[in-house]
């Protein structure tokens, strides 16, 4: 791992850097054609909005040809738009009228697998001695079984899957109806390079690409140690010539644009992760990695009586590893997105004396943090978990496949309903509340998710009215944001960094000097600067007013509560 300093004055400057960038599950942001499922044109009719919130670069979910098995992550015709969000000129549109307002328009793009519904596949799996069979993985049953590889999503765990025609089992790291492409195959490269250069070309302005460090595999399937690699999955980050696809797929497509790059770093480890994004090594600008889903799922609170739920200790010190890890990459920084359950109500609290300070306390973290926020959609309006209780509610293949697979093996699937409540999929993927109409201003056919019943009063037209609405907050913080460049160029550097209650840090830039203290807590905590804050300025704040500082001892801070400081 590269020794961390902080960034120099003259740290190159980006477009994407200084954005935020805002992600959109189009199924669910707004229907404009009343079938109950969102599409290109609705976003469309939302950019004034969305423009009105400050955003500047807007990521879309996969909205690709495709049968849906994963909700567009399974990609049958990288070249057409899925029928449920319209059409070629929809997306025309909404690209064009995006940069009339002075915005960006990013692309999820699915790279390490194709829809087995894809021609290639149609193709490839007819038999061995047709030319698209090298486009997949694959193991001849002359061999035997497969050594063992573990699937994401199928409901029997494994990844490969029989093929009778081709006497042969391909490889699938999700479900079963994505089969994973051959990136050893020049082929195979050549024809994603030529699908980037068609949207390039079309002028969007970069690429969220999905699972990217899954592409690179050792064919020759070696047995995997599984006292290194117990859960099996940080092994696939790992493949061999992984760095050298990234490296020719810039050299040979992402240089020649004016875009960016961001890539999804399922389970890479800080000391692997500067490797996709160090500035020499010209592969990608960023990658998005999950750290504080890890913590949040995986830890213990540091003490029960905070109130805290998991570790703020490891979340902090996931944090500054990553920004050292980096050296002189660029960051990212998210709390939410679709594979993850609302934001408030995973790392805040949705109760309803907490929901509207948790949601800013949040915001603020997210906002003055080194790094390019990715920022999910409702979030700004607080939106919570659903909390499904039936398996019949749900439309996500993880879940699902999960249930049935406890079925089959006799688990508590009670208890994992449970727990889909707090951690499932779906909680982010419900619709957009516009309004608090009978489905919440997002069609007049039911959607084709519920929509969450809160919708009544976390809705954006309640919001927008509101001063003191955690939409209005979030307006106000993305403004402060823009004004003040050393929150976004300025090195990161944790405060008080053994406090199980507070993450508190300073940025420090070339011009001016800012402290965040939050209070990740429901419990009133104490914060110790170690210096005199009786000059600072409160910038931002989420209750009437903030704390008086005193020159010397700590700074009494109410539950949830988050301030951010200009210092003197």
């Amino acid at each position: 791992m590269p020794i961390f300093t902080p960034p120099s004055p003259a740290l190159q400057k980006a477009w994407w850097k200084e954005t935020i960038v805002y992600q959109i599950y189009p199924r669910s942001f707004k229907d404009s054609n009343d079938d109950g499922i969102g599409d290109l044109n609705g976003i469309t009719e939302k950019l004034d909005y969305l423009h009105g919130l400050g955003i500047e670069t807007l990521w879309l979910n996969p909205i690709f040809a495709s049968p849906n098995a994963d909700n567009g992550y399974d990609i049958s015709d990288y070249r057409q738009i899925m029928p449920d969000f319209g059409t070629m000129e929809d997306f025309d549109r909404l690209l064009k009228e995006t940069h009339a307002r002075g915005m960006r328009l990013l692309l999820d793009l699915v790279l390490n697998h194709t829809s087995d519904q894809h021609p290639w596949f149609c193709e490839a799996r007819t038999s061995r001695e047709n030319p698209y069979y090298d486009y997949y993985l694959w193991w001849p049953e002359e061999q035997g079984h497969p050594p063992y590889r573990k699937s994401h999503f199928d409901e029997k765990g494994d990844a490969w899957c029989y093929n009778a025609p081709t006497r042969s089992y391909y490889l699938h790291y999700f479900a079963r109806q994505q089969p994973d492409l051959n990136w050893q195959s020049p082929k195979v490269r050549a024809e994603i390079y030529d699908i980037l250069r068609f949207w390039l070309d079309k002028g969007v302005d970069g690429f969220r690409l999905d699972s990217i460090p899954y592409i690179a595999k050792d064919t020759s399937f070696p047995e995997i140690d599984l006292r290194k690699y117990p859960d099996v999955f940080p092994y696939y980050s790992l493949g061999p010539h992984l760095h050298d696809y990234l490296h020719e797929m810039n050299r040979e497509v992402f240089s020649r644009y004016d875009c960016t790059t961001v890539g999804e770093g399922s389970k890479t480890a800080p000391e692997e992760g500067w490797k996709f994004i160090a500035p020499e090594r010209q592969e990608l600008d960023m990658l998005y990695h999950f750290g504080a889903a890890d913590i949040r799922n995986e830890t213990e609170a540091d003490d029960p009586a905070t109130g805290i739920p998991y570790s703020l200790l490891a979340l902090k010190r996931m944090y500054a590893e990553w920004d050292a890890a980096v050296g002189d990459g660029w960051p990212t920084i998210y709390l939410g997105n679709h594979d993850q359950p609302r934001m408030v109500s995973r790392f805040g609290s949705d109760a309803p004396e907490w929901r509207d300070l948790s949601a800013k306390m949040l915001t603020m973290f997210l906002l003055t943090m080194r790094g390019t926020p990715y920022w999910l959609a409702g979030d700004e309006l607080g939106m919570t978990n659903i909390r499904f209780t039936r398996i019949e509610e749900y439309d996500d293949i993880d879940t699902r496949n999960h249930y049935r697979k406890l079925l089959r093996e006799g688990g508590d699937t009670e208890q994992f309903l449970r727990e889909q409540q707090e951690i499932g999929r779906d909680n982010a993927r419900t619709p957009y509340q516009w309004d608090g109409t009978l489905y919440a201003g997002f069609s007049t056919a039911k959607p084709w998710l519920r929509v969450n019943p809160n919708h009544t009063e976390v809705n954006a037209a309640r919001e927008l009215c509101d001063p003191d609405s955690v939409l209005n907050f979030f307006r106000r913080a993305v403004t402060l944001r823009k004004g003040h460049p050393d929150l976004v160029y300025g090195s990161f550097r944790l405060v008080d960094a053994d406090n199980p209650q507070v993450f508190a840090y300073l940025r420090e830039g070339t011009g001016r000097n800012y402290l965040t203290v939050l209070n990740f807590s429901p419990k009133a905590a104490r914060f110790d600067p170690k210096t005199d804050l009786t000059e600072a300025m409160p910038l931002l704040h989420n209750y009437p007013a903030p704390p008086i500082a005193e020159k010397e001892g700590p700074i009494e801070l109410r539950p949830y509560e988050g301030i951010l400081y200009r210092l003197a």
